[in-house]
């Protein structure tokens, strides 16, 4: 019952603060008597209105209702639902603020959570910052007392899916059409059984759906018309993630990694990053930064099906990529041979390494690695070992690339050489980077 943050009573009515800075998580903050007080919607230098939703010991928690005094990098949000919707927190600061909200966020969690400091602070990656995204999950849902199914993101700071009709981040094959989908599962006989879609855009735009129970043979049929109609390529879920299954015939998923001729091919599912001309500006960025040359050693770790493995492999290096899925470990081996190019996948627990894995004996003169949030912690040690000249590190949380730098740094004798943000998510707080640590 002692709890730092038990929640006490909420005072209604609206109250008035100044915004000092951002947090996080995009919210502006105010100190109110002495504590920190999260307002939604509220940006750094404003004086705004808000009324409280949380309240405990330690911080206040609430959303503004009207500005008084906007800041001058307040913008109109392009989107009607923003605000409602949680897919999005910064339509509301102009988009080259939010790129520097972002850098300082990296800059302050090496500092605050690594120790650390970059000796360089490389210039942004940025690209489209509207109609970007062509991977999402979205969720589905029967609410009779909002009109029907509802399609799309969950409402801000809640588990109910939000009542959308457009997304303007979303690839719009599928943004635009979010109400005509929910119209279509509405009249499905299984329009209560079936909770998220997966998007995955390429050349082509395609679904996968995930139903509980199966779909009758009107259903299918009315799935088939509307995918025709839209051309779209559609997909049904009915398990887990190995029994997706294409509904009539589907076209290949492929992408450039680098923009060059490239190409990998993915499933629906699979993980590719979310910003397709972000993403291979990142590549040929980190390409430049660990500058390969041929018949140097490269080790990649958490390297997926092939998104740097490929532009490696083809500058001339000999690759050894490491991944933890069995299912991608076999779309990046395909993605080689597809493309004419050469290098040693290994599957293997990233999380839980073996010290004596063969993949470790191999040489290692750079090293690159792409974790997903939770970092990697567990590889640095043998990572460390084999003493790579040049390390990049791409990172989706600052959070865990700073602790990470800490540990190269001050256990490992390696520099933090240059870092730098990537606007892989432009209008979330998402801030997505990239590092170069150097021996000696």
């Amino acid at each position: 019952m002692g709890s730092r943050s038990r929640r006490r009573a909420v005072p209604a009515g609206e109250f008035t603060a100044d915004i000092v800075d951002l947090a996080h998580d995009g919210r502006g903050v105010a100190r109110v008597a002495g504590k920190a007080t999260f307002i939604a919607g509220a940006l750094p230098g404003e004086r705004v209105r808000y009324r409280l939703d949380r309240v405990s010991r330690d911080a206040d928690e609430g959303a503004a209702t009207a500005v008084e005094q906007a800041s001058p990098h307040r913008v109109e949000p392009v989107c009607r639902h923003f605000g409602v919707c949680g897919g999005c927190t910064l339509q509301h600061l102009a988009p080259e603020q939010q790129v520097l909200f972002k850098q300082k966020q990296l800059i302050e969690s090496l500092a605050r959570i690594g120790g650390v400091a970059a000796e360089e602070v490389a210039a942004p990656v940025t690209g489209p910052v509207w109609a970007y995204r062509r991977r999402a999950r979205l969720g589905a849902k029967l609410v009779p007392k909002k009109g029907g199914v509802l399609v799309g993101f969950r409402e801000r700071e809640s588990p109910l899916l939000a009542a959308i009709e457009s997304c303007a981040v979303l690839d719009p094959r599928i943004g635009t059409r979010l109400r005509a989908l929910a119209m279509l599962i509405g009249g499905l006989s299984v329009a209560a059984r079936l909770p998220q879609l997966e998007v995955a855009c390429a050349g082509h735009a395609a679904l996968v759906l995930r139903v509980l129970d199966e779909p009758s043979a009107a259903d299918r049929e009315a799935l088939a018309t509307f995918a025709a109609a839209h051309d779209l390529d559609l997909y049904l879920q009915r398990g887990g993630p190995d029994s997706i299954a294409p509904l009539g015939s589907v076209r290949e998923l492929v992408y450039s990694p680098d923009g060059s001729a490239l190409q990998l091919r993915f499933g629906p599912a699979d993980f590719v990053q979310i910003n397709g001309p972000v993403a291979q500006a990142m590549v040929r960025q980190a390409l430049q930064w660990l500058a390969p040359e041929p018949g140097q050693a490269v080790l990649e770790l958490f390297a997926g099906l092939g998104n740097f493995t490929a532009p490696l492999a083809r500058s001339g290096a000999r690759v050894t990529a490491v991944e933890g899925e069995a299912a991608l470990v076999e779309h990046g081996r395909d993605n080689l041979r597809r493309n004419g190019l050469e290098a040693h996948y290994f599957r293997a627990d990233l999380f839980a390494p073996d010290p004596q894995a063969p993949w470790l004996r191999q040489a290692c003169d750079l090293a690159l690695l792409d974790p997903p949030r939770s970092g990697a912690r567990e590889i640095l040690p043998l990572l460390a070992r084999a003493q790579p000249q040049r390390i990049v590190y791409v990172s989706c949380h600052p959070g865990t690339l700073a602790r990470d730098a800490g540990v190269l740094v001050r256990e490992h004798g390696y520099r933090l050489r240059r870092a730098g943000v990537l606007d892989m998510f432009p209008h979330t707080a998402h801030v997505e980077s990239m590092a170069l640590f150097e021996k000696g």
